[in-house]
């Protein structure tokens, strides 16, 4: 079935989302790696995806680990450097589909505070015919609500969604809804499928 939306995720498809690299450049490697064997950031993180308020769950965890309590509230403090740069050419892919009128989607684990944050530097994040946000729908990807919540509301065949993403888990969870799916491992790899699609010309991918 011809794709009728299209949907993105944003973090290391739209913007790269690197924490680990931040902190390697930061602290250094091997403080780095000793933090995160001893606190769970991404446990941490997955708390404000769900709708945890930014601040209050990082300065929680800094304080519970005074250890680590600077190099923590730095995932608050400095996490535009985490959630950069963007990715030019799958920002291009998504003009070009909406400038074609193809339905645009984003569907992402996301902090309420976070993605108003980032708003402020991508403004793209708003350009698309509709935004599910985890952390305003209190519920992230693989949780099978999500897409739930997803086809409930926007009324498109679950078989005409065409869906990129970088985890295979949330992929799956996809697919097993009968979801149409792309393993995002770089730009050019998305742009070729949007090409197979139908849905761009290889002059519109570049």
């Amino acid at each position: 079935m011809r794709p009728q939306a299209v949907i993105f995720d944003i973090g290391n498809v739209l913007i790269e989302w690197q924490p680990e690299r931040f902190y390697d450049r930061v602290i250094g490697k091997d403080r780095r790696r000793a933090m995160f064997a001893e606190i769970d950031l991404h446990a941490m993180n997955d708390v404000v995806d769900r709708g945890g308020h930014f601040k209050d769950t990082i300065y929680a965890t800094a304080k519970a680990n005074p250890k680590w309590r600077d190099e923590i509230r730095m995932w608050h403090d400095n996490w535009i450097e985490m959630a950069a740069p963007e990715i030019t050419h799958s920002t291009r892919l998504q003009r070009a589909l909406r400038a074609k009128g193809i339905a645009t989607f984003s569907l992402t684990n996301f902090g309420v505070q976070t993605f108003d944050y980032a708003v402020t530097h991508y403004g793209f994040l708003t350009d698309f015919d509709r935004q599910y946000v985890s952390g305003h729908m209190q519920v992230t990807k693989p949780d099978p609500t999500i897409y739930q919540m997803v086809e409930a509301d926007c009324g498109v065949d679950p078989r005409a969604l065409l869906f990129t993403d970088d985890r295979d888990e949330n992929l799956d969870a996809a697919k097993a809804r009968g979801w149409q799916t792309h393993l995002f491992t770089g730009p050019q790899g998305w742009a070729d499928r949007l090409v197979a699609e139908g849905l761009l010309t290889k002059e519109e991918a570049i």
